[in-house]
């Protein structure tokens, strides 16, 4: 069972609908005893880095995520969700993160760059993953996006895209810890391949 954690925001009836198309069963709940009863867990994020973490820590959130994700439950964050995994934030004001990994979430800037990023990008490998024998040799995925993360640990890199002169982490992990930058539940085949990558061999 994968547990969406729901505190407030998110895309989390896409991201279901997804699971459920891929036949893996899920619940949406911001409820710790029932997010702990769950194998794996996914934190989706849409808007303001801010605002959604203080929504986690109104719902007191944060701290039983931390204990699940340190005694070892899996756990994928989605764009917003990914970028909450860092140390921290500067969109609306600094932001502590969780701190999962390492690195800190900038805005894009770069001269004659169209911010947000929205729309398709091809997937780089930067070092060898299982999630190469689901996906495409060169997978298009779907960003919708205007900070992202830098100053990360290059181990945590899985795959990137590059958008002007900008590399943008797309994949991370650092142990039971991954993070997509681009929306899955939005990236055709390959995106739901990814996701059943999770619910299958993720651990």
């Amino acid at each position: 069972m994968i547990g969406i954690i729901d505190y407030g925001m998110g895309n989390l009836r896409s991201v279901e609908n997804a699971l459920h198309h891929l036949d893996q069963p899920c619940l949406i709940s911001s409820d710790p005893s029932m997010l702990a009863s769950c194998d794996k867990l996914i934190l989706p994020g849409v808007g303001s880095f801010h605002v959604c973490m203080n929504n986690i820590r109104m719902r007191q959130l944060e701290e039983p995520i931390r204990n699940m994700v340190r005694n070892g439950k899996p756990l994928l964050g989605i764009c917003l969700g990914m970028q909450m995994l860092f140390e921290d934030s500067e969109e609306d004001g600094h932001c502590k993160g969780f701190g999962f990994l390492k690195g800190h979430i900038i805005r894009m800037e770069e001269p004659g760059l169209t911010v947000p990023q929205i729309g398709w990008n091809i997937l780089e490998w930067n070092h060898e993953s299982p999630m190469q024998k689901y996906l495409s040799v060169r997978p298009y995925v779907y960003y919708v996006h205007s900070w992202y993360a830098s100053e990360y640990e290059e181990k945590d890199l899985t795959a990137y895209s590059t958008y002007g002169h900008l590399r943008i982490p797309g994949i991370v992990q650092h142990g039971n810890v991954i993070g997509t930058q681009f929306h899955p539940e939005k990236s055709g085949e390959d995106g739901l391949k990814m996701l059943n990558c999770y619910a299958e061999e993720f651990a």
